[in-house]
Parts: C-alpha cells; sequence; structure tokens
C-alpha cells in the first residue's frame, strides 16, 4: 500500500473541505448547465492514483462541472477510498479489466446519470485539470461534438511537449503514428494520442465503443469511428507534465500500443473499401 506524504494529505484535505465542490451532488450547477441546460460530467479511469487524485481533483475550477465520476480499475492503493472521501461518484472494477474497459464504464456510467457532456481527465495530475472549460464549451456552444486536448498545439510561452518532459522516444512515434493516420483518414490532427478529451451525449450514442478493444488503443479506436462517423472535432492546447507519479507506459507497452494502433488503420481501410467488415463501423 502507497502511504500519502504529508503534502499529500494537506492537498486532500484541502479538496475535501473545498466549498460547493461536492463530486457527486454540487451545491450549484455549473455555469454552462445554467446557461445551456447541459450537464458536463468528468470521468475519471483510474488505477492507482491515491497519491495524484486529491490534486487533480483540487485544480478542476469550481463551477465547469456537475458530476464526477471515477472508476477504479482493481487499484492496490487507497484511491477508492480517497474518491469517495471526496464524495465522487466511484464505481469500482472487481478484477483489473484495461484501461479501455475502464473507459467502457465510464461513459456507460455517465450516459446511464443524464451527461451531456462528458470530459475524460486521468486522475494522475499529467493533463493540466484547469483545461476542463476549455474542452466542455465547444461542445457547449455547438462548435464540435468531440474536443481533443493536444500537447502538440505549442503554448507560446511554455513550449511544447518535450518541454514538458515527454521522452523524446515518446515525442517521435507519436509524431509518425499521427502522420501515417492523417494519411490514411484524410484528416488533419496535431495528435491522435491525447488521453484528455471531451464529447458530446450525441458523439458517444452514435458509435458502439463498447465493442472496441479493452486495451490502450481503445483510445484510438474512439477517435477513428468518430471520424468515420462525420463527427465535428475540434483540438485545444493542453500542457502535460510527466514526473514519476503520473501513469505513464513503458516502452515494451507502446511498441504493442504503436502496433494496434496500425493495426486499426488497416481494418479501417479494408472495411470502408469493401474488402472486410469491421465490427467497429457496423451499426
Amino acid at each position: 500500500m502507497i502511504e500519502a506524504t504529508v503534502e499529500q494529505k494537506a492537498i486532500e484535505e484541502k479538496a475535501i473541505a473545498a466549498p460547493d465542490r461536492t463530486g457527486s451532488k454540487p451545491r450549484r450547477e455549473s455555469f454552462i448547465r445554467a446557461r445551456t441546460g447541459k450537464k458536463v460530467t468528468i470521468v475519471m479511469p483510474a488505477y492507482n492514483a491515491a497519491k495524484t487524485l486529491a490534486a487533480t481533483y483540487a485544480d478542476i475550477p469550481f463551477g465547469s462541472f456537475d458530476e464526477v465520476i471515477l472508476v477504479d480499475d482493481a487499484s492496490q492503493d487507497e484511491t477508492v477510498r480517497l474518491s469517495q472521501k471526496l464524495n465522487l461518484v466511484t464505481v469500482s472494477h472487481p478484477e483489473n479489466r484495461g484501461y479501455g474497459a475502464n473507459q467502457k464504464t465510464c461513459y456507460r456510467t455517465a450516459l446511464e446519470r443524464g451527461a451531456d457532456i462528458v470530459i475524460m481527465l486521468h486522475p494522475d495530475y499529467q493533463y493540466d485539470p484547469r483545461m476542463v472549460p476549455n474542452l466542455a464549451l465547444p461542445i457547449a456552444e455547438g462548435q464540435a461534438d468531440a474536443v481533443l486536448a493536444s500537447r502538440f498545439l505549442h503554448d507560446p510561452i511554455e513550449g511544447g511537449p518535450l518541454r514538458g518532459g515527454m521522452p523524446f522516444w515518446k515525442y517521435i512515434s507519436n509524431r509518425f503514428l499521427t502522420k501515417v493516420e492523417n494519411l490514411a483518414l484524410g484528416t488533419h490532427f496535431s495528435e491522435f494520442h491525447t488521453g484528455y478529451r471531451a464529447y458530446s451525449r450525441k458523439a458517444l450514442e452514435s458509435i458502439p465503443f463498447m465493442r472496441n478493444s479493452d486495451d490502450f488503443v481503445f483510445d484510438n479506436e474512439i477517435i477513428v469511428q468518430l471520424v468515420k462517423k462525420g463527427i465535428s472535432f475540434k483540438e485545444v492546447p493542453v500542457i502535460a507534465r510527466y514526473f514519476p507519479e503520473a501513469s505513464s507506459v513503458g516502452f515494451r507497452t507502446s511498441v504493442r500500443y504503436g502496433m494496434q494502433v496500425l493495426g486499426v488503420v488497416a481494418k479501417t481501410r479494408r472495411h470502408f473499401s469493401g474488402r472486410k467488415s469491421c465490427p467497429l463501423f457496423t451499426d
């Protein structure tokens, strides 16, 4: 079991004591819901996130969400206890099912609870939680049905992902895979592989995401599905942090992910050329 430091405990107590910030039952609706009637739900796919969950939650701007759902994938630390202490809607998998399976539970639960806008935010504090309104507003205002927070839309002061600590090999592989997918799909995304994104109810209900992989490649499959459905996208810049407590897949897992992404590209091309049907794209 991972023990929290004094600093982590202080952040945890601050997050719990913050006024009007109960995760499952906010005392005041979000400004987006007040203006548009659309419920904003943040989903957190979690695994061993006890060290960073409170800091992530504390940095989400007040009034930018209506509900937070944390889905725990059989963590070995105090993630569930802390989530419940923060009064988040907490769903626990009895066994580790994988990152993709976690997202399936996140989105299914959010839709069942009436979400109109669903934002996926990792509880590892890698992506800036203060960006939540930037992801929600384009959907709320009808500019897009899917918003991706890109690490490759460079901040003019902070710079790009390498300045934020992204390993160089990850930078190269991200650039390569993004280029391949843009060429294959006829798109112009700055990156396909961000873990920080938002979807409208319309977008999620338009695709069979429950058929997707239970592994990391789920992230990629859902974007390709939405592109092929003609869903409108928008990208916004985000700064990511790289530090020991932030969950980050290793080299071997990244290689497997890269091969799976290329496999998605191949399956997509075969399906839409009529050579072989793929269940990811059938109604």
